[in-house]
């Protein structure tokens, strides 16, 4: 305790006359939250894991620091930052290892987590693993699917039952905000800093369950643009309250096709949306309303790029999402091993990403992990323009860490 307060002095705040007011009293968790509010941190006046890394840290911050820790990590600990593997309750020792050996530096929560303590937990012991060897002392994303209805990938204690996004389409806007707001601080609360949601795809009501990744699930907010931009919007919002990521979901939109990329390739074509479609609509609104991260899809769209599926399209990341909608922040594919990519080699499916502007390639094999470093890598040697993509979408990462409280020196 006594050394917080001597940290905390360090900093330039004071926790009472000669800083010594016991242990943890009112001056020194006063001290506390003044300092998590500047470190981007929650303010809750508890000095946790994340919390001593911000303490112990007096360097730079903000975009002098992010240029520090770039310079200070390794090849393969930049391709690490770039990483984001799925955890189940049975792969927790791999993953460690994939955090270990190829330096891996994001996660998301998979298989379904019962109870605020256990996910509590779970965010805390990986996060202690953020050593300077493993991951360059960068700590993590860690990342939910937390929309609600039939994708709500924390449950039980802690945590908000959400129906169906069609139903939270209903909802008023503040009421939708709210109910943001309430997830995100219970998501905040155990560690996971960003949700993969929300989904911003409109379906047509034309096509409504037929559709088979959205629709079928009621993942849609809305059968019209201006319904599902007003809910993204509140959502958005909403979570951006509680300093948790919003991440806009599934670019350019997976409204119009008939089978879920998961677990088909064929029937994932749209063969309508341009890019001036109005169905960019809610993307565009969740940009404004400061959206950190946007989810690109796996699904064809010949009118845009006949070339390239989404996750694999300059076209869509680049010109359209990064160019015409005006987002900087970080671009996550939705899972690489999803079978509508099986045509393409693990190694290349990440290469292609983020040659295509992408910045974080998703997997929910972490068996894929170690191919897809070693091909980013070897890429990285053979071609400069394509290290300078990599160089990019790290310091893209590394920025929004930044902003959220996950970078320190």
């Amino acid at each position: 305790m006594k050394r917080a307060q001597s940290l905390l002095i360090q900093h330039g705040f004071s926790v009472g006359s000669s800083g010594a007011d016991g242990i943890f009293g009112n001056a020194t968790v006063s001290a506390v939250k003044r300092f998590q509010t500047s470190r981007h941190l929650d303010s809750t006046g508890v000095v946790d894991r994340l919390g001593w890394k911000a303490l112990e840290s007096f360097g730079p911050t903000g975009a002098a620091c992010v240029t520090k820790k770039y310079g200070e990590l390794t090849s393969a600990q930049r391709v690490g930052q770039l990483l984001m593997v799925g955890l189940t309750h049975d792969d927790q020792s791999y993953v460690h290892a994939l955090m270990k050996y190829d330096h891996v530096g994001n996660i998301v929560l998979l298989g379904g987590w019962s109870g605020n303590s256990t996910v509590g937990h779970i965010s805390d012991a990986n996060q202690g693993l953020t050593s300077t060897a493993w991951t360059g002392n960068i700590p993590l994303f860690i990342a939910a699917d937390q929309e609600g209805g039939y994708v709500q990938q924390l449950k039980g204690t802690g945590f908000t039952t959400l129906p169906t996004a069609l139903t939270q389409g209903t909802w008023s806007s503040s009421y939708q905000a709210s109910t943001a707001a309430k997830v995100g601080q219970q998501l905040r609360d155990v560690g996971v800093n960003v949700n993969l949601a929300p989904v911003s795809d409109t379906v047509p009501q034309s096509l409504g369950t037929r559709n088979g990744p959205i629709g079928h699930y009621y993942r849609e907010y809305g059968y019209t643009p201006s319904v599902v931009s007003r809910a993204v919007t509140n959502v958005v919002h909403g979570l951006n309250s509680r300093g948790e990521i919003a991440t806009l979901k599934h670019f350019p939109g997976l409204g119009r096709i008939t089978n879920n990329t998961d677990t088909s390739s064929t029937g994932i074509t749209d063969n309508t949306t341009t890019s001036t479609d109005a169905y960019l609509t809610p993307f565009k609104s969740g940009i404004t309303a400061g959206a950190g991260m946007v989810m690109i899809g796996l699904a064809w769209y010949p009118k845009i790029d006949s070339a390239n599926q989404a996750a694999f399209s300059p076209k869509i990341i680049k010109t359209i999402l990064r160019g015409n909608l005006g987002f900087h922040g970080v671009v996550v594919s939705d899972s690489l091993s999803a079978v509508a990519v099986q045509h393409v080699s693990v190694g290349d499916r990440a290469v292609r990403f983020i040659a295509a502007g992408g910045d974080i390639a998703l997997t929910g094999a972490p068996h894929d992990v170690p191919t897809m470093e070693a091909a980013i890598l070897a890429r990285m040697k053979t071609s400069s323009t394509f290290a300078s993509q990599v160089s990019a979408a790290v310091h893209r990462v590394l920025t929004l860490k930044s902003q959220h409280g996950l970078l320190y020196c």
